[in-house]
């Protein structure tokens, strides 16, 4: 299952040279994420007031070319991994067909005292 998400480079997302700003790339796979879980029906508000949040443990970045101001990108995201209370997920933000940034991310879910905690059986289900 792939999920895209659409997003436009406006000029508070670049740097003096004109180009994207590097960390911005982790806004726009982090916005993707917040909007496929949404989609799913993951209601996050609900999971907070329940004590258990979404938190990501590990991303691992490839920077392939750059983004400029008003240029139409896309993320796609797809499931590597799913396990009892860890989600794998490759993120690819691309401006038409080529690849610009890739990305691995794990993320878990944990309670209020941060400790790790296994993913809601309904959000495994859907996922």
């Amino acid at each position: 299952m792939k999920h895209v998400f659409h997003v436009r480079v406006y000029y508070e997302d670049t740097d003096m040279g004109g180009i994207v700003y590097h960390a911005n790339y982790l806004r726009y796979i982090e916005r993707a994420r917040s909007e496929w879980v949404r989609e799913l029906g993951n209601d996050q508000n609900a999971m907070r007031d329940e004590g258990i949040v979404w938190v990501v443990r590990k991303i691992e970045a490839e920077y392939l070319s750059t983004a400029k101001f008003e240029d139409e990108l896309t993320v796609e995201t797809c499931i590597e991994s799913l396990s009892g209370a860890r989600l794998t997920m490759s993120q690819v933000v691309k401006r038409g067909e080529a690849d610009i940034f890739r990305a691995t991310v794990t993320a878990v879910c944990m309670n209020a005292a941060g400790k790790p905690v296994r993913l809601p059986a309904e959000i495994r289900a859907l996922m």
